[in-house]
């Protein structure tokens, strides 16, 4: 009889005592009963050193572990589709309402408020963005949002009430000549250079900011040294010198040098047919266009800005371009020297999250918005006292506020309305516009002080001062903006694009704007 060597019998004895402890695991269904018979199987095959009470255990939290993730990702399979289907009514209902239906009745504002509460947790989602790029939700989903018309009634007051509900105007009066495509996610802020060469900038949720060349539509340099959604850009007012907001709690101060390329002849980009056909999911725009990997690239900033609790959303330079004003999540605004980068001024009193803020193009004044429905004017022209105006008009989020040349300031809601203000008189705006869907950052032209809105159903259009609709921009199956457009700027020196446009289909627009023929068609 063979004689075991002494090596095995030891091998025997630990295998008598795993099977003396059998590891309990509770049972669900077959296929998790075999995927721990398995485990059990490759356990009892290594050789280990652990008691087998604490291997017991081990397997049994990875197993609960494992369960956890598939629940959460069953559960993430089921959100994505609930948003996608959400996502096609909102934009079935977005084509069929317009100004005309509005005698027809009113939409349930339950449905409405709802709709409107999703969306923005959307929209929240992605300005908050500190982690890499997630497809979870991709940007269409954020695309269709508050297409609901809430309460269709005249407000009493001195101020004008207008309805945003016109004929088209004509293309030749209205055309897009150029399209920036490059951002691999939606493009929250667009703004123009202030001096030579005069380029294009955009802030984008895939934590990049671009400079452009307006008239080739070429990526001439790429920011990548947030590490969160840069939520906002701005240009100083001298130098070439760049501010953007961002995500990851800060703002960073940086210097570009460009080069323009050699403008090449505008291709009319105009089509023939109905104007508001929907753009199906095949055409959105593929952020891999343009060649904009080959552009060159900054990664570090000159001075980072960093005092804030919370999303920066929002930033802008004062006049003279030696201080710089943030707006954050954290409910403040901060006022930074950009010598020292030391906190001037803590601006506190909004009652929620700021989504945005603006300067005054030759005074010290600074305007910030917030979730909390009002607007506060900040008065800096005094060194020893900093007063401040609480502007209260609107129903919901004001998405904006901005300065125009005199002194007016416009503001922008979720309400749906804009409204125009005389900073002599904040009692009551005197100009109230009312249109069909939420209205983001707006912008107004320096000469003729024509407003533009841009709206969560992806039209923008064009207002006077008064209240009096000019224009609608074109938008076609085959040009336009395919989702929310989220910020507008104009650029009226510049003779190919007076008007920019960005959205959340990851490209921004620029526009001619025949203002002229314009003013003469009111």
């Amino acid at each position: 009889m063979p004689v075991e060597s002494g090596s095995g019998a030891t091998a025997r004895q630990v295998k008598q005592k795993r099977k003396a402890h059998p590891i309990s695991i509770r049972r669900t269904n077959s296929s998790e009963q075999e995927r721990v018979t398995s485990q059990r199987e490759m356990l009892e095959g290594q050789d280990s050193k652990l008691p087998p009470t604490i291997r017991q255990t081990l397997l049994e939290l990875f197993g609960q572990i494992e369960r956890e993730f598939e629940n959460l990702y069953i559960e993430n399979i089921e959100l994505r589709r609930e948003i996608e289907t959400l996502n096609d009514r909102l934009t079935a209902e977005g084509q069929t309402v317009d100004g005309g239906d509005l005698s027809k009745g009113q939409l349930k504002a339950k449905a409405s408020h709802s709709t409107s509460q999703l969306s923005q947790k959307l929209k929240t989602t992605y300005k908050a963005s500190t982690s890499k790029r997630s497809n979870t939700f991709p940007g269409k989903a954020v695309g269709a949002r508050n297409f609901n018309m809430g309460s269709w009634e005249l407000w009493g007051g001195d101020s004008w009430i207008v309805s945003s509900f016109k004929t088209t105007t004509s293309r030749a009066v209205c055309q897009l000549v150029k399209e920036y495509i490059g951002h691999r996610d939606g493009i929250w802020d667009v703004s123009v250079a202030r001096l030579q060469p005069v380029v294009l900038g955009t802030a984008s949720a895939d934590h990049t900011a671009m400079l452009w060349s307006i008239e080739t539509g070429k990526c001439l340099l790429k920011y990548v040294g947030h590490a969160g959604s840069v939520n906002s850009i701005k240009f100083h007012p001298s130098e070439q010198v760049a501010l953007t907001a961002s995500g990851d709690q800060t703002a960073h101060i940086w210097r570009y040098i460009v080069q323009l390329p050699t403008p090449q002849p505008v291709i009319d980009t105009n089509m023939s047919g109905e104007e508001e056909v929907d753009f199906s999911d095949k055409d959105e725009t593929d952020g891999d266009a343009e060649g904009s990997n080959e552009s060159p690239t900054i990664r570090v900033p000159s001075t980072t800005l960093k005092s804030h609790q919370g999303v920066v959303i929002a930033a802008d330079w004062l006049v003279g371009g030696k201080q710089v004003v943030t707006a954050s999540w954290d409910r403040t605004a901060n006022l930074y020297d950009v010598e020292t980068s030391e906190l001037v001024h803590s601006l506190t009193g909004h009652d929620q999250e700021l989504t945005h803020c603006c300067t005054h193009p030759t005074q010290r004044l600074v305007v910030t918005s917030s979730r909390d429905t009002t607007f506060r004017l900040w008065d800096f022209r005094d060194p020893a006292i900093h007063s401040v105006n609480v502007f209260q008009g609107h129903t919901e989020t004001v998405t904006s506020a901005v300065f125009t040349v005199g002194d007016n300031v416009v503001s922008g809601s979720d309400d749906r309305t804009v409204k125009v203000w005389d900073l002599k008189n904040m009692r009551s705006p005197i100009a109230t516009i009312r249109t069909d869907s939420a209205v983001n950052r707006i912008s107004v032209s320096v000469s003729q002080r024509i407003i533009a809105l841009p709206h969560d159903n992806r039209q923008v259009r064009l207002f006077d001062m008064s209240g009096v609709r000019l224009a609608r921009l074109p938008r076609s199956n085959r040009q336009g903006h395919r989702r929310m457009v989220c910020c507008t700027a104009w650029s009226e020196d510049n003779p190919i694009c007076n008007l920019f446009s960005c959205g959340f289909d990851r490209q921004a627009i620029g526009w001619n704007i025949n203002i002229p023929a314009l003013l003469q068609e009111k």
